[in-house]
């Protein structure tokens, strides 16, 4: 147990940068646990807090700020190939438009703990054309509240979480066996999800071409553009005749629909 502490201990400050760094990038790393065991490791003054602190926000920063000039110069593209390889992609842009329209640049002091939005809320930022001061003052708040979290829960359940180190060092390569694991089988059920979630888009999915020909043919189908407002400023592309319909009050807008007209959604 002792060699494993020191080793954790030499490396952890750099362990720490890359994780966190690739976690904020987009990979599926969590970075949570390594900051919990700092945490713990901290309370003997052999990993200070503040230095803990210091790396995974700077590293954080660097991630979302990459994120950010990406999405002030790529604007929606960037964020519709986010959401095209994220392990959620039927909730991606909707999740990340409703939180940003309803609270804006503050709501990354609490993105890191939203699953999903934590790597699209630093490009909508960005999309949206925000002040590079002003993104670094929320995000860099958000990555201080995220990165404390984890830590301070190190430092409260420090003695259990010793136990867990050891239970880890008993057991050996073992260990890295289960943890892989578990990230294999968390990849998998997402990847099934996502699967099943493109099999019943495109069964109910209608081509532009195919919206064209219905139009030509007289049919009149009903278009309804359910993009939230954040959604039509970053993208202001219409479809003609389309009508706008309100998603916030969704039930009211339903009742007024004609039950005798096919209906086509346009969103993100």
């Amino acid at each position: 147990m002792a060699q494993l502490t020191q080793y954790v201990i030499a490396y952890g400050l750099p362990l720490i940068f890359g994780i966190v760094l690739l976690e904020q990038l987009g990979a599926p790393i969590p970075a949570i646990p390594v900051l919990i065991v700092a945490g713990a490791l901290s309370m003997d003054g052999s990993l200070p807090a503040w230095r803990v602190l210091a790396v995974a926000v700077g590293a954080s920063l660097i991630a979302d700020s990459l994120w950010y000039v990406l999405g002030r110069f790529q604007g929606s593209r960037i964020l519709r190939t986010l959401c095209k390889i994220s392990l959620s992609p039927d909730s991606c842009v909707r999740q990340t438009e409703s939180v940003f329209e309803r609270w804006g640049m503050p709501s990354l002091l609490v993105a890191k703990f939203i699953p999903g939005f934590s790597t699209v809320a630093p490009p909508m930022a960005g999309a949206t054309k925000a002040g590079f001061g002003q993104f670094l003052l929320y995000d860099g708040g958000g990555a201080l509240l995220w990165a404390g979290a984890g830590v301070v829960g190190g430092m409260v359940f420090h003695r259990a979480i010793d136990r867990v180190l050891a239970f880890l060092a008993s057991i050996g390569s073992a260990a890295f066996a289960l943890l892989g694991a578990g990230l294999v089988l968390f990849i998998a059920t997402k990847w099934w999800q996502r699967r099943r979630f493109y099999k019943v888009l495109r069964m109910s999915r209608i081509s532009v071409q195919d919206l064209r020909r219905l139009m030509d043919e007289g049919e009149s189908p009903l278009v309804l553009d359910v993009r939230t407002d954040k959604g039509r400023s970053l993208d202001p592309r219409r479809i003609q005749g389309a009508a706008v319909l309100d998603v916030y009050n969704l039930d009211a807008a339903l009742r007024e629909l004609p039950r005798e007209r096919e209906i086509i959604l346009y969103c993100t």
